[in-house]
């Protein structure tokens, strides 16, 4: 199994919002080829600490999907969020392969 994490620090005030657009989320990456599952994860010390879980079969399938038309249309319409203090946040973004269960 492959984990990709991306974190972000959002502004406090916007938090709910950012929460509400992955409630939202196109679901597109679903039915992506070894695509396990989506989490999205609330720092309980730091509230405005925002962290996607995604889980795959394997490396392979998740830069396949990094790859895909699909993936950029979705990137790119988060560039052009119109609330660019949003838009403008960088992840961090963070690989890992499971070794061990």
């Amino acid at each position: 199994m492959y984990i990709v994490t991306s974190t972000v620090i959002v502004p406090p005030e916007k938090v709910d919002e950012v929460i509400g657009i992955y409630r939202k989320r196109s679901r597109r990456v679903d039915s992506a080829e070894g695509f396990h599952s989506f989490r999205l994860f609330q720092n309980t010390k730091k509230p405005n600490e925002l962290t996607v879980h995604l889980e795959w079969q394997t490396k392979a399938a998740y830069l396949a999907w990094v790859k895909s038309a699909e993936f950029k249309e979705i990137h790119d319409m988060e560039k052009n969020y119109p609330d660019q203090e949003l838009a403008g946040i960088v992840p961090k973004v963070r690989q890992y392969e499971v070794v061990a269960e």
